[in-house]
């Protein structure tokens, strides 16, 4: 495949995004946002899962990686990020009563472009 088919590093972002929430809505998840920005960070996509508020940080890779896989790009300094940005979401939608969870999604794409590997990590972090 030549390069010009590739995804770009944003359009690999968008696409494991919208994979992520494919997969997160057939397991009757109900997305409340994608994208959520603030001062301290983006949270990927914001979803509930039943009565319990689920932040879920989107991470992906191309296959074969040399920057590790799509799992080992989440570290300690981005579950940092994400908690503090959720703490701020829920502050400005009054949403401190519910309950709360931080999974991952994974997505690792083909050369192609295609997924090869979907990973949903719930309670990551």
């Amino acid at each position: 495949m030549s390069s010009r088919n590739r995804l770009n590093r944003s359009e690999t972002g968008r696409a494991a995004e919208e994979a992520a929430a494919v997969y997160l809505q057939g397991r009757s998840y109900e997305i409340e946002a994608r994208n959520w920005r603030c001062r301290t960070g983006e949270l990927d996509l914001i979803a509930w899962d039943g009565s319990v508020l689920v932040f879920v940080e989107v991470r992906s890779r191309t296959s074969p990686s040399r920057f590790g896989t799509a799992v080992e790009a989440v570290t300690p300094l981005k579950c940092r990020q994400v908690r503090e940005t959720a703490e701020v979401y829920l502050k400005m939608t009054g949403s401190y009563g519910s309950s709360v969870r931080f999974d991952v999604v994974a997505v690792t794409f083909g050369a192609d472009g295609s997924v090869r590997e979907l990973k949903h990590i719930p309670g990551a972090f």
